[in-house]
C-alpha cells in the first residue's frame, strides 16, 4: 500500500494508452483538481496540495480520516457534503477509479462546487416561491413556505416575515421559520424597544434598503434592553443579521429578517437573494390586499343587494300582512256579525303572505351563510370573522394559524367555523375580556381549534347570569366536535378566563390498488 510522502508508483487505470509508472508526487503535481487516495475503508490515504486546500485541514488532519466519498462507484461524477469545520459545509463533485492491487485502493479526482449548488438551490427557492403563490390557500401559508425554502437554501438559522397590518399601523409576523412563534413576540419587542434597544430592521424599513448586522446576537446578548426577548433570541444558535424591506408598487409593505448561522458571512448574492425571496413576499402581501379589498367590495355589493330584496319581497309582504290584519281589526270593530267568508279570505291571504315571507327569508339565511372551505378557506374565514369582531367590539385577538389547514374537507372546516364562531360570540357576550387568542391547525390527521379568553371566566359567568346557563351554545358546538368523532372541552384557565378546545380527527385517504 502506498505510504505518504513516498515515491511509491501507482499504476494508471485501465485503459490508459501507456502503461510506464508515474510516481505519486508527479501524478498530484500535474492534477487539475482535487487528487486523493483512499483505501478499502473509506479513509484517507493520501492527498494533494488541491485536495488539502479544498477539504480545509491539514494533511496530518485528514490523513486516516473517513472520506466522505463512495469507493465502489464509478458511475460518473456525484456530489457529496463535506464539512471542514461544525457548522461549514463544502460540495465536492468528484469521480473514482479503483487501483490494481490486493490493497483495494481507490484514487479520487474532486472539485468545490459549493458556489454552483448553492446558486441552483436559491434559484430552486425562487422557483418554488414563485409557484407557492398561485397554489398557497391563505397568505400566512405563502410566506411560512418561503421562509422556509430561505431557510433551507442557505441553510440559515431563522426567517422571519413581518408585514403591517390591514390599517398599516401594527406589525405582525406573517411567515417565519426556525423561531416557534410566541403570541407576545411584539409586545415584548416593543419593551424592547421602550428600554433603548435599537430595531435595526426599522432602519431597513426607514431607508427602504437592506441592512446587515454582522455578530448581531452578541450584541443582544449583552445588552439589557433586549431581556425582555433573550429567552427567544437564545433559542436557536445564530450570529449575523439582515433585515430586508418587502417593497411592492412604491410601498413598503414590511420586512423580511434573516438570522445566520455562526461562521456564515453576508456578501453581495447573499443579500441580493434575500432581496430576490423578498420580493416574492412582497407580491403575496399585495396579493392577499387586493384580494381582501376584492372581497370587501363584494360584501358591500351584497349587502345592497339584500337591502333591496328586502325591500322589494320581504318589507312589502309584511306590509300586507299588516294591511290584511288591519282589516280583520276593523270588520270585528263593526260591532255586527262578522261574515265568515271574509274572514277566511283574509286569513288565507295573511296565511300566504307569511308562507312567502318565510321562504324568502330562508333562502336570505341560506346566502349568507359564510363561506369556508368551499371559497375563502378555514384561515382566512376564521380571520374575517376574527377582524370584523375585533373592529365591532374592541376586543383584541391573537390569531395563530399552524400548517395543514388546506387539508381539511368542506364540511369539517364548516363545522370547525361555527364552533370558533360560537365560541368568540360567547367571549363577546358573556366573558367581559380584554383579548382573545384563537389557534388553528392540523397535526398528525388531528384538526385542534381552540377560543381562550381573559375574561372572568365561565363559572362566574353562570353565576353571574344563571337564567342563561344552559345557553351558552356548547351543546351545539360539542354535536358539531361529535359528529366527526372529536371532542370539546371547556376549562377555566389558570389565572382567569376560559379555553374553550375542540379536537377533530380527519379522514386519512387511502389509495385504491388497481386490480
Amino acid at each position: 500500500m502506498p505510504g505518504r510522502g513516498s515515491g511509491t508508483a501507482v499504476a494508471l487505470p485501465a485503459g490508459t494508452p501507456t502503461t510506464p509508472p508515474v510516481s505519486w508526487s508527479q501524478l498530484a503535481e500535474h492534477a487539475p483538481d482535487g487528487l486523493a487516495i483512499v483505501d478499502a475503508d473509506g479513509r484517507f490515504l493520501q492527498l494533494n496540495a488541491a485536495a488539502v486546500a479544498l477539504c480545509g485541514r491539514s494533511e496530518d488532519d485528514l490523513v486516516g480520516v473517513p472520506a466522505p466519498f463512495d469507493p465502489g462507484d464509478e458511475c460518473g461524477e456525484r456530489v457529496v457534503v463535506w464539512p471542514p469545520a461544525p457548522g461549514e459545509r463544502r460540495d465536492f463533485a468528484y469521480r473514482t477509479r479503483r487501483l490494481p492491487g490486493p490493497e483495494r485502493a481507490t484514487v479520487v479526482a474532486f472539485r468545490d462546487v459549493t458556489a454552483e449548488r448553492h446558486r441552483q438551490r436559491r434559484v430552486a427557492a425562487i422557483a418554488r416561491a414563485s409557484a407557492t403563490l398561485t397554489s398557497a390557500r391563505s397568505v400566512t401559508a405563502m410566506l411560512d413556505a418561503l421562509a422556509s425554502e430561505v431557510v433551507q437554501a442557505d441553510a440559515l438559522a431563522a426567517v422571519q416575515i413581518i408585514t403591517f397590518d390591514g390599517a398599516g399601523r401594527t406589525l405582525q409576523i406573517m411567515g417565519s421559520a426556525g423561531f416557534r412563534r410566541w403570541p407576545d413576540f411584539f409586545d415584548r419587542l416593543m419593551r424592547c424597544r421602550a428600554g433603548g434597544a435599537a430595531l435595526r430592521m426599522l432602519d431597513a424599513l426607514d431607508r427602504r434598503e437592506p441592512v446587515v448586522v454582522p455578530n448581531r446576537w452578541q450584541t443582544i446578548k449583552d445588552d439589557p434592553a433586549w431581556e425582555p426577548l433573550h429567552t427567544y433570541l437564545a433559542e436557536l444558535a445564530w450570529d449575523s443579521f439582515a433585515s430586508v424591506p418587502l417593497t411592492v408598487r412604491g410601498r413598503t409593505e414590511g420586512v423580511m429578517n434573516a438570522f445566520f448561522a455562526p461562521g456564515q458571512s453576508v456578501g453581495r448574492a447573499t443579500v441580493e437573494f434575500l432581496s430576490a425571496m423578498a420580493e416574492q413576499a412582497a407580491v403575496a402581501v399585495d396579493y392577499a390586499a387586493l384580494l381582501q379589498q376584492e372581497r370587501a367590495l363584494a360584501r358591500r355589493e351584497e349587502r345592497q343587494r339584500l337591502a333591496r330584496d328586502l325591500h322589494d319581497s320581504i318589507v312589502q309582504q309584511v306590509f300586507s300582512v299588516g294591511m290584511q290584519a288591519k282589516s280583520l281589526g276593523v270588520l270585528g270593530g263593526r260591532g255586527g256579525p262578522v261574515p265568515e267568508a271574509s274572514v277566511q279570505r283574509i286569513a288565507g291571504e295573511i296565511e300566504d303572505l307569511s308562507k312567502a315571507v318565510l321562504t324568502d327569508l330562508r333562502a336570505m339565511v341560506h346566502e349568507l351563510r359564510p363561506a369556508t372551505s368551499a371559497q375563502l378557506g378555514l384561515e382566512e374565514a376564521i380571520r374575517a370573522l376574527v377582524e370584523s369582531t375585533g373592529n365591532r367590539t374592541g376586543l383584541r385577538f391573537d390569531l395563530l394559524v399552524g400548517d395543514g389547514l388546506a387539508a381539511v374537507g368542506s364540511e369539517i372546516a364548516e363545522d370547525a367555523y361555527r364552533i370558533v364562531a360560537e365560541a368568540i360570540h360567547n367571549v363577546v357576550k358573556h366573558a367581559e375580556a380584554a383579548t382573545v387568542t384563537v389557534r388553528v391547525g392540523v397535526r398528525d390527521h388531528v384538526l385542534t381549534v381552540t377560543v381562550a379568553d381573559d375574561g372572568r371566566g365561565v363559572r362566574a359567568a353562570r353565576a353571574a347570569e344563571p337564567d342563561r346557563s344552559g345557553r351558552y351554545g356548547l351543546t351545539s358546538m360539542r354535536e358539531r366536535a361529535e359528529r366527526w368523532g372529536g371532542t370539546l372541552r371547556v376549562r377555566p384557565r389558570s389565572g382567569a378566563g376560559t379555553s374553550v378546545r375542540a379536537v377533530i380527527p380527519l379522514p386519512v385517504s387511502v389509495p385504491h390498488e388497481r386490480v
